[in-house]
């Protein structure tokens, strides 16, 4: 994750959910995050912020609205970026 920078990793993060979690309809809802090929994919799923059922079960954000940008930085800075962060300090802790 280092080697992206975390500059990076957010704006893709910003990019992910804005596009495919914003929308009050996303297409593939449910299937629209992949389980690997990105921190923020990990992130999403590890956090429930990957699709808009576990937004709402697990974050209270209904569906069938569009997503506010307070929302979207919500999920961003303070659970994705977040989780990213936690994770990227743990396994320098463990020396990995």
């Amino acid at each position: 994750m280092r080697e992206k920078g975390l500059d990076t990793i957010r704006s893709h993060a910003c990019d992910f959910i804005r596009k495919r979690l914003a929308p009050a309809e996303p297409a593939n809802d449910g299937k629209q995050t992949p389980m690997r090929g990105h921190p923020v994919f990990a992130a999403q799923h590890a956090t429930a912020t990957c699709c808009r059922s576990c937004l709402e079960k697990w974050h209270r954000i209904p569906k069938g609205r569009e997503l506010t940008e307070a929302e979207q930085a919500y999920l961003v800075d303070e659970v994705i970026m977040k989780w990213i962060k936690r994770e990227m300090e743990q396994k320098e802790g463990s020396g990995q």
